[in-house]
């Protein structure tokens, strides 16, 4: 009997010390609930309460939010640090061996899955430990809300496509900018901060998180990855041999189905799915072009917000374990990129593709759509699909070949002159290494010269961007002291180009920063012109010829006085030498400036 109270009494103990502890658990939880859990899982929190539940993570030593910038209304932008080490800076973040990962939320800030499962995320790290072991070889810098002005601009009828939360942020910025198409131009306030950010701590790995729309299928989550020419090989390799496979078993594992972020060939599924390469103003093809890593996580419009959020997390915690055990692989390997890049383009004087085009080689895409039928409708005068919720399989193409179409070389060194200074500052904040010439000197330089320049219609992101043919030659210049000077001999080589040679489609001179030089300053009037017109016909009977040639064979020019004239002005002492002479000049033979 007194063994059988003892034993009771065991149990009873047990019990309350069970019971005490499970209290203890519950309390924390109950502090740590999100705005999101809360909802029901219908809802996000606005900027302030979502800052709030951030701000909260400073309550443990590893974690600081830090202030990087301030949009345009005024709104701070907030990075959360996260370091076992309490590596809260670049130099510590430098000096500790470990990969730094960047998770970046909300740059279109509709779509918001991402901050809402960084919350979840970053409790499972640092409130309940689950998941604290992802630090010992990782730094996560995790910006909540990339687009804040956008993201206060929350209605319940922002996204007609999309299905929840009940109230979201708008796609642009107060200054409607889409900062996914502002990588490389930079205009924004917000992404000048972003890319102060990101060149002084330099992440390993970048995770950018979005919501996707169009065709509805059975996938909750699409990724994509950089893989093509645009960025270093190995990297490429690394990625699809070994964190693709790794990701989506993980995340398929957790209960998410996955595929990769591909487009559709036509409306008719069975026409197959493409690939691209992205260009460097959005943030995969950006983060290649600095020879790093990225994920892009695009969650499908249609399914829950519950479900989005929750695969969204399950490609975060997946991700994070990947470069857990293979951080001092990714450093080493991008360390080799940033060399490689030199190596390659510059002293092996490799071309770089800028611009590239889909070859028809296709493979298999094992395809999990959504059945659908197609109803007439008289408000459109065509068929609109209706999807029946019917699941099915099938295989169809997948081109997913690319090659290069347009490609650039680097010369030694840009000079640009010191009056378009904006380009040199917006070159710096891409990390890009800028020098001065110390003395007037006299250098042999290759120029551009633009003919045929026509404006798009429309203006895109704020910029009306030119379209041209373009001549090159050299010339003999003297470069006065104080010209900005860009050696392309550093691991932002690829930026450079991108950047500094108009055939590249996100150059300054595509995006509209050189517009000015296309402008016409002095004229003509027709009975200066005519005498002088006169006598150039005369002395030099092969500009007469080429003259000739035009009126036979050009109707409105020959119809034109003006024109004909002008003719004669353009090759004349007084036409603007510089009008359509791009100012950034090419060195190519290493000179010491």
């Amino acid at each position: 009997m007194k063994k059988f109270l003892n034993l009771c009494f065991y149990f009873l103990i047990v019990i309350i010390i069970s019971s005490s502890f499970s209290i203890a658990q519950e309390i924390p939880n109950k502090e740590w609930q999100t705005f999101f859990e809360k909802s029901n899982f219908l809802k996000t929190p606005n900027y302030d309460e979502s800052i709030i539940y951030f701000k909260k993570f400073e309550k443990f030593p590893s974690a600081k939010l830090i202030n990087f910038g301030q949009t345009p209304q005024g709104r701070e932008l907030q990075c959360l640090i996260v370091s076992k080490e309490k590596a809260f800076t670049q130099e510590k973040a430098a000096n500790s061996k470990k990969a730094v990962v960047l998770i970046q939320n909300g740059i279109h800030a509709g779509e918001i899955e991402g901050k809402d499962a960084s919350m979840l995320l970053l409790r499972d790290i640092l409130v309940s430990k689950e998941k604290e072991y992802l630090l010992d070889n990782i730094i996560l810098l995790v910006i909540p809300v990339f687009n804040v002005d956008g993201h206060e601009r929350i209605g319940a009828f922002n996204r007609i496509n999309q299905n929840g939360p009940e109230e979201m942020g708008w796609r642009t910025t107060a200054q409607n900018l889409n900062l996914n198409r502002d990588y490389m131009k930079a205009d924004s306030p917000e992404m000048q901060a972003l890319l102060k950010l990101f060149t002084s701590w330099l992440p390993d790995f970048v995770i950018d998180t979005h919501t996707t729309d169009g065709l509805d299928f059975q996938y909750t989550l699409n990724y994509e990855v950089e893989k093509h020419q645009n960025i270093y090989r190995k990297t490429s390799a690394w990625l699809m041999d070994k964190f693709v496979p790794y990701f989506t078993k993980s995340v398929e594992k957790q209960g998410y189905m996955v595929s990769p972020y591909v487009g559709f060939k036509s409306d008719n599924v069975s026409d197959g799915v493409t690939e691209w390469v992205s260009l460097p103003r959005l943030s995969t093809g950006y983060f290649a072009v600095q020879n790093r890593p990225s994920l892009l996580t695009e969650t499908h419009m249609l399914k829950p917000y519950k479900d989005r959020v929750l695969a969204t997390k399950s490609a975060l915690l997946s991700t994070l374990e990947f470069i857990n055990k293979n951080s001092a692989e990714l450093k080493s390997m991008n360390r080799e990129a940033d060399q490689n890049s030199i190596n390659e383009f510059v002293i092996d004087k490799q071309p770089l593709p800028v611009t590239y085009k889909r070859t028809e080689d296709k493979t298999s895409f094992s395809f999990k759509g959504i059945k659908y039928s197609e109803d007439s409708s008289w408000i459109t005068g065509t068929k609109i699909k209706r999807y029946t919720g019917e699941k099915f399989a099938q295989e169809i193409p997948y081109y997913n070949k690319m090659l290069p179409a347009v490609t650039v070389k680097a010369p030694a060194a840009y000079l640009i002159p010191h009056q378009w200074s904006l380009i040199a500052e917006r070159l710096k904040l891409h990390g890009v290494k800028i020098g001065e010439v110390k003395e007037n000197k006299l250098v042999n330089v290759e120029r551009y010269k633009f003919r045929n320049v026509k404006f798009a219609e429309n203006p895109y992101e704020g910029r009306h961007q030119p379209g041209f043919e373009m001549v090159s030659y050299n010339e003999e210049v003297q470069i006065p002291e104080g010209t900005y000077i860009v050696y392309t001999n550093q691991r932002t080589i690829r930026v450079i180009l991108n950047l500094l040679e108009p055939k590249a489609p996100d150059s300054f001179v595509n995006w509209g920063f050189f517009n000015a030089i296309f402008e016409q300053k002095e004229y003509f009037e027709d009975y200066s012109m005519e005498p002088i017109a006169r006598k150039m016909a005369e002395d030099d009977p092969d500009l007469k010829k080429e003259f000739l040639k035009k009126l036979n064979e050009d109707e409105s020019f020959r119809k034109d006085p003006n024109k004909r004239l002008d003719f004669f002005y353009q090759h004349s002492k007084y036409f603007d030498k510089e009008m359509n002479v791009y100012p950034v000049m090419r060195v190519l033979e290493k000179t010491e400036l």
